[in-house]
């Protein structure tokens, strides 16, 4: 295994500067930086407007949301009075499925009369949970960890109550939306960025890569200082995220150079693209290596978290830990250095 790329491989060529809510900082032509709020420990996601031109009338395009609260529509009401130089926009672009990215995509596509621009397997999980038709927490995510070993009777109570969690951040999607594809071409202003879908984190991903300008809208894929979440939930017990995201970023890695300017959606934007892969390729396999020589004996997914995780976790991080911890157990098991043991109902893991 190679030694890890030191952290200053990693560089920020806007510094720790970040824009104030409801305004907006240019970091290339026709590209503009937002940052909204969100009410958990990753308290902030990035946004993004581009300059477009869409049937001959001038505008903006919006990358990514926000979640539907009334602070993020109040600072968006503020973005449009003051950002958008008196131009409409003119289509929102969304990564994936997951709340703060999703979130308000009902109401900026209302309130602009314009399109929604999607990947079609993140448009059909948004609507689902949206629309109840999927439940995001809830009793069926608690018998997911229990089954996982999760016992503590509080921290599943907990969990059977989030009944609302998708629902209360993303109440309604549009009706209707416009296709993204792996290797799409968009035409967005002065610029072609070409959609690169990306797996383990959501369904279907899409960032935006514009190759002649070396810039990569990167979603969740390629985050700077923190580790993408990548989690076996209870609408997919038998999957394997983990292989898919290490999938994703081989392939980004033939994709991008370290000058190539990174935009991640929580985080600053940061050039040392393939230091950062490398980086969370050596932490994944290092959590690989901690897991293996664990399921010395049976272990569960539960064992495992003061194995994976070093920090007291709340129960909304419970939730994204045990995702993870079952996961990195997935990953060994389907490579075949774990066997999987079921003993009333728990599933535990051993070499």
């Amino acid at each position: 295994m190679s030694a890890q790329p030191a952290f200053d491989a990693i560089r920020y060529p806007f510094g720790e500067t970040t824009p104030a809510l409801g305004e907006s900082i240019e970091l290339a032509p026709g590209l503009r930086w937002l940052r909204m709020g969100l009410p958990f420990a990753l308290n902030h996601i990035n946004l993004w407007l581009l300059e477009d031109t869409l049937d001959g009338v001038r505008g903006w395009t919006i990358v990514d949301c926000g979640i539907d609260s009334p602070p993020t529509r109040a600072a968006w009401e503020q973005v449009f009075a003051t950002q958008l130089g008196g131009l409409p926009v003119l289509r929102v672009v969304v990564t994936h499925m997951h709340p703060d990215h999703v979130g308000l995509a009902h109401w900026l596509t209302a309130r602009w009369n314009c399109l929604l621009w999607m990947s079609a397997t993140d448009y059909a999980v948004s609507c689902m949970a949206a629309r109840g038709c999927m439940t995001i927490g809830g009793e069926p995510m608690a018998a997911h960890y229990a089954a996982h070993g999760l016992a503590d009777p509080q921290t599943l109570a907990a969990i059977r109550k989030r009944t609302d969690y998708y629902t209360g951040l993303v109440p309604a999607m549009p009706t209707r939306f416009v296709r993204l594809q792996d290797g799409d071409v968009l035409r967005i202003g002065e610029r072609d960025w070409r959609c690169v879908a990306g797996y383990g984190h959501a369904p279907e991903h899409i960032s935006l890569y514009s190759e002649a300008d070396a810039l990569f809208i990167a979603g969740d894929m390629l985050l700077p200082r923190i580790s993408t979440n990548i989690s076996v939930n209870d609408n997919e017990p038998l999957s394997n995220p983990l292989q898919q995201f290490l999938d994703s970023l081989a392939r980004f890695s033939t994709l991008l150079s370290d000058d190539t300017l990174i935009f991640p959606s929580h985080g600053l934007p940061f050039r040392g693209a393939l230091a950062r892969i490398g980086q969370l390729q050596q932490h994944h396999h290092e959590r690989l290596a901690e897991v293996i020589q664990a399921c010395a004996t049976p272990q569960t997914a539960a064992d495992l978290l003061p194995v994976l995780f070093k920090r007291p976790l709340d129960v909304h991080q419970i939730t994204f830990a045990m995702g993870e911890s079952i996961a990195h157990l997935h990953k060994l098991w389907f490579d075949g250095q774990l066997r999987r043991l079921e003993d009333g109902g728990v599933y535990r893991f051993v070499r």
